[in-house]
């Protein structure tokens, strides 16, 4: 089983990593969602998000805005990471798992701007 986690608010993806207070978790298996539940982060600080997700054995990240230090902390766990990406969390994953994930290397340096 996989699980992704993705930075969550209110059924979209939270534009701040960082910052976000709860995460979609989804399990997966065999190429689809087997179950989800959104989960607090317990006020974690910034630090503290990568382990949060190492200790839940997350595999994958999707997000929008992201520090490129992060992203490090996450890969030196093994957790891959999805940045620059906006919308509906559920949507996200469906499309990561069905190989359409679009993402935005840039989000990693630039942040995530919601364009309407």
């Amino acid at each position: 089983i996989m699980k992704i986690a993705v930075a969550y608010d209110n059924g979209q993806i939270w534009q701040h990593f960082g910052r976000t207070e709860q995460f979609k978790f989804y399990e997966v298996s065999d190429g689809s969602v087997t179950s989800s539940n959104v989960t607090t982060t317990g006020g974690a600080s910034h630090h503290a998000l990568a382990d949060f997700l190492a200790e839940n054995k997350v595999s994958a990240v999707i997000c929008c805005g992201v520090g490129a230090p992060m992203v490090e902390r996450l890969n030196n766990f093994g957790i891959k990471v999805y940045p620059g990406v906006e919308g509906e969390a559920d949507q996200a994953v469906a499309a990561l798992l069905s190989g359409t994930l679009e993402v935005n290397e840039d989000a990693v340096h630039s942040g995530c701007h919601h364009h309407h």
